[in-house]
C-alpha cells in the first residue's frame, strides 16, 4: 500500500501543475522584426505562463494563412487590414481579434536623388507592385490627390521584388514597399530611397498587420491569453529595447544581420502597446474607402469586420 502511495506521489509531482493549450499561429511571412512581439512572449515563457503553447508557423504562401483559419486549419494568422475587408466580401468567416503593427508599413519608394520629388511627377512613369486590387486602390488615392489618375502610369508586377527594382532602373516607384525594411535595405546598398507615406497622401489609416480568427470557431478564452503574452512582450521590448534585439536575433542566425537590426529599431515603436483595443472609426473609414474605390459591392458593419475579444 506504502509503494502504492509513493509511486502515486512521484507521478503527481512529476505531472506539471495542469496541461497547457495548443496553439497554431500562421505567420504573413519568414519570421523578421514585424513579428518580435511573438517571439519574445516564446522566448520569454510568457506563453507558457498562460497556459499556452503556442506552434508559430511560417508560410509557404504568403496568401494562405488567412484561408487556412478560414478552413479551421490553425487558430490564428497573422494578415493585414485591407486584406482582411476583402477577404470577408469574399465570403471567408474571419475577424481581426488583435493588432500587431498599429501603423501602416506601406509606402510608395523612389530614389531620393531621382527626379521624383512628388506622386505628380510619376505621369508616363512605371510603377511596380506586387498585390494587385488593394495597392492598386491605394496608388489611385494617392495619385489623385496630386492631379494624375492610374491611367496616367504604367503599371508593372515585380513579384515581391521591390528594391531591386527600383534601383535597376526597372521601375521608377513601387508601391507595397515596407518602409522598416526596404528603404534599409536601399541605404545599405548604397542607393538611399524615399518614402511618400500613404497616410500623409489623403488615405485612411490602418493596421498594417493584424491577428485574424475565424469568427465562427474561434477560442475567445485562448485567443485573450495569447495577446495578453504578447501585450507583454510588446512591454518588454519598449523598455528593453536591446536586450529583446539581442534575444530575438539569437533565435536563427539570419537574423543576425544589419538589415534586420536597422527594421528592429524602426519597427519597435509601431507595435501594438494595446493588441486587444481597436479603433471603429478607423475600420469603418478603411471599409468605406474600398467601397469608393469599387473594391467592394456593400460596406459591412465594423463589428463584421473587427472584435475586441475581451469585451463580454
Amino acid at each position: 500500500m506504502k509503494s502504492i502511495l509513493l509511486a502515486s506521489a512521484i507521478s503527481l509531482f512529476a505531472a506539471p501543475l495542469w496541461a497547457q493549450d495548443q496553439m497554431t499561429l500562421l505567420l504573413d511571412w519568414f519570421i523578421n522584426p514585424d513579428h518580435g512581439p511573438i517571439i519574445i512572449a516564446q522566448e520569454q515563457g510568457y506563453f507558457g505562463d498562460v497556459g499556452l503553447e503556442v506552434e508559430v508557423i511560417a508560410p509557404a504562401d504568403p496568401s494562405d494563412p488567412p484561408k487556412l483559419v478560414a478552413a479551421g486549419q490553425a487558430d490564428l494568422a497573422i494578415s493585414y487590414q485591407p486584406q482582411l475587408h476583402l477577404q470577408i466580401h469574399e465570403g471567408l468567416p474571419l475577424q481581426r481579434v488583435g493588432t500587431l503593427v498599429a501603423t501602416p508599413l506601406n509606402c510608395l519608394l523612389v530614389l531620393a536623388d531621382g527626379p521624383i520629388e512628388s506622386p505628380a511627377d510619376l505621369e508616363g512613369g512605371r510603377i511596380g507592385f506586387s498585390v494587385g486590387g488593394v495597392e492598386e486602390a491605394v496608388l489611385g488615392h494617392v495619385l489623385t490627390t496630386h492631379g494624375l489618375e492610374l491611367d496616367d502610369v504604367e503599371l508593372i508586377n515585380v513579384n515581391w521584388s521591390m528594391s531591386p527594382s527600383l534601383m535597376s532602373g526597372q521601375v521608377d516607384a513601387v508601391i507595397g514597399a515596407f518602409r522598416n525594411f526596404e528603404l534599409n535595405q536601399m541605404d545599405i546598398e548604397g542607393v538611399p530611397g524615399r518614402c511618400f507615406y500613404v497616410e500623409e497622401e489623403g488615405l485612411p489609416s490602418y493596421d498594417e498587420l493584424i491577428y485574424v480568427a475565424n469568427s465562427e470557431t474561434m477560442d475567445r478564452d485562448m485567443i485573450q491569453r495569447f495577446l495578453a503574452a504578447t501585450e507583454q512582450a510588446t512591454q518588454y521590448i519598449i523598455n528593453h529595447p536591446q536586450e529583446a534585439w539581442e534575444i530575438f536575433s539569437a533565435t536563427a542566425p539570419e537574423l543576425q544581420d544589419e538589415l534586420n537590426e536597422r527594421a528592429w529599431a524602426d519597427t519597435l515603436p509601431r507595435f501594438a502597446l494595446r493588441p486587444t483595443a481597436m479603433d471603429v472609426g478607423r475600420y469603418a473609414a478603411f471599409e468605406a474607402f474600398l467601397h469608393e474605390a469599387g473594391l467592394i459591392p456593400s460596406i459591412n458593419p465594423v463589428s463584421d469586420i473587427a472584435i475586441d475579444v475581451t469585451a463580454p
